[in-house]
Order: structure tokens, then C-alpha cells, then sequence
């Protein structure tokens, strides 16, 4: 999948809401040499809300990214439901570095979104995947019943031995001056 779809070419636009749909998949993941997903289907949504001196960008993401669980090591599908905003200005000279703001020279007609598709998407997947299935308990696995044979079981409660109710006054008087 070329970045190049993911220009938007706003010099032509009128004032007013434009939408963009994309559908995302590995390659576009690849292109940014991000590999963790074992495959990826998501449906993107760009609305331009085009304004005589500033532009706002709502980008929407939603579908599923299968992945490895971190537990068991099974894959399954992981559901993606993820949104941004996006303020663009007009300034001297192109930048970035602020996540809700991107300034554009003055003069520039176009834009690539490919990089806050990229980041929006892979910020919104948890640290740790767990597969469904081990959450609920009905994943049927190796790795599980090996993790449940080797753990280690709780150690059991020890009988409270008779203590001296001399103690018993003392804690009283230490929970009385609190």
C-alpha cells in the first residue's frame, strides 16, 4: 500500500466537511517497519473540517488486529475502536511536534496523514495482550495447564496461636490514641 493515498489535497476543497475512507492492512504497517501483528483489517475514516484560516482533522480507526498473546503465545483478534483530533494551521515553516497540531507553510496545498494513522493505531494496542480466552477461563491450552502445574500454591493459613491478652490491651491502647 503506497503512503501516497493518505495524501490529502485541500487546496481544491471547499470550506466545509470532507471525508476520506481507507482500509488498512499489514502493508501499510510494513511501510513503517512495524511487524507485531500478525495480520490487520481496519477501516479509516478522515473528516476535514475545512475553514477559511484553519483546518480540523477528526481521523477514526475501527476493525481488528490479530496478535499473539503475551500468555500463551495463541493468536486471536484483537478489536481496534480508536479516534484523534487534529488542528492544521498555517505558519512559517512545517511542523509537527505538537501530537494535536500540525503547521503548515504557507503555500502548501497537501498532506500526508499516513504517520497519524500509524500512531493512532499502534498507540491505542495494550502493552499486554491477553487472549480473551485466558481472561474468562475457557481457553484450552498447553501453556495454561503447564503455568497451572508449576505454580505455586498458596501457602496455607497458620492456626492463631493463643496470644497473651496482656497484648490484647496494649494494641487496644495503641488503635485509641489514633
Amino acid at each position: 500500500m503506497e503512503l501516497k493515498a493518505f495524501n490529502i489535497a485541500f487546496a481544491g476543497l471547499k470550506v466545509g466537511q470532507h471525508q476520506f475512507e481507507y482500509e488498512v492492512d499489514n502493508t501499510f504497517f510494513e511501510n513503517f517497519g512495524f511487524e507485531e501483528f500478525n495480520s490487520s483489517s481496519l477501516a479509516v475514516t478522515a473528516v476535514l473540517d475545512k475553514r477559511t484560516t484553519i483546518m480540523d482533522l477528526k481521523l477514526t480507526a475501527h476493525g481488528v488486529v490479530n496478535v499473539n498473546c503475551d500468555v500463551t503465545n495463541e493468536p486471536f483478534d484483537l478489536p481496534v475502536e480508536v479516534d484523534m483530533d487534529l488542528v492544521i494551521k498555517f505558519g512559517e515553516e512545517f511542523n509537527d511536534e505538537n501530537i494535536e497540531l500540525l503547521i503548515l507553510p504557507h503555500g502548501e496545498y497537501q498532506f500526508n496523514i499516513s504517520q497519524y494513522v500509524y500512531e493512532m493505531i499502534v498507540l491505542s494496542i495494550p502493552q499486554k495482550r491477553v487472549h480473551p480466552g485466558v481472561e474468562d477461563g475457557t481457553l484450552d491450552s498447553e501453556v495454561l495447564d503447564k503455568l497451572d502445574e508449576l505454580s505455586v500454591a498458596a501457602p496455607e493459613e497458620k492456626e492463631t496461636e493463643q496470644v497473651d491478652p496482656r497484648w490484647d490491651v496494649l494494641k487496644k491502647l495503641k488503635t485509641d490514641n489514633n
